[in-house]
């Protein structure tokens, strides 16, 4: 049974279906592996955790998600110390 259906356009370019990237765990920027097993043509993410799923093993939370404005602001200090004159 099909989990979608998805149409190649002329430039040989799939849309992937809300579901399947569910199910895979992907998004923007992510890699496929195609393969072949057979008749079929298999699909699979590239990498076996995303960056989120090695913090939570590692720190076991997930890790604190910053504004842009956050993350200037913590570069420009990080920054200042390090260029200080002591």
């Amino acid at each position: 049974m099909a989990i979608a259906i998805s149409k190649l356009t002329a430039q040989g370019q799939i849309s992937i279906p809300a579901e399947v990237r569910r199910r895979l765990g992907i998004g923007p920027g992510s890699l496929l592996e195609w393969g072949e097993e057979g008749s079929n043509v298999i699909v699979r993410r590239v990498g076996l955790f995303s960056s989120e799923e090695v913090h939570q093993a590692l720190f076991g939370t997930p890790p604190v998600v910053h504004t842009l404005q956050e993350l200037k602001d913590g570069l420009r200090e990080a920054i200042k110390r390090r260029h200080a004159r002591g």
